[in-house]
């Protein structure tokens, strides 16, 4: 818990969705902050740290984009703080997803559901 607060890690798909699902993630977090969430967005992260990849197709246009970073900021704060994980519509269809999902039962993290 941060300052008293539930922290909640937001889990779905990028690639291959049109700007890499960014506004999707931008709707889910503002929705779980007024529910009163600490929330870590990885689009929010992305976007601090090294931008948004994306074109209007969902295509990696950004070839100096490091995956492995992304996905190693995701899985630390997943393993280091959330207490919960929220999935997004279609995270299904996600690899990523997947893995964050499979990484937050085995620590045993409450599993949330936007629809």
């Amino acid at each position: 818990m941060k300052d008293g607060k539930e922290e909640v890690y937001i889990a779905g798909g990028m690639r291959g969705i049109p700007y890499g699902n960014f506004p999707a993630f931008e709707v889910a977090a503002e929705t779980l902050r007024k529910a009163g969430y600490s929330v870590f967005s990885p689009a929010e992260n992305d976007m601090k740290t090294q931008g948004n990849p994306y074109d209007s197709e969902g295509n990696c246009v950004d070839e100096t984009f490091d995956v492995r970073k992304a996905l190693a900021d995701d899985c630390e704060y997943i393993c280091l703080h959330a207490d919960a994980i929220c999935m997004l519509p279609g995270w299904e269809n996600s690899k990523g997803a997947k893995a964050e999902k499979a990484l937050a039962e085995a620590l045993g993290l409450e599993v949330m559901y936007l629809t």
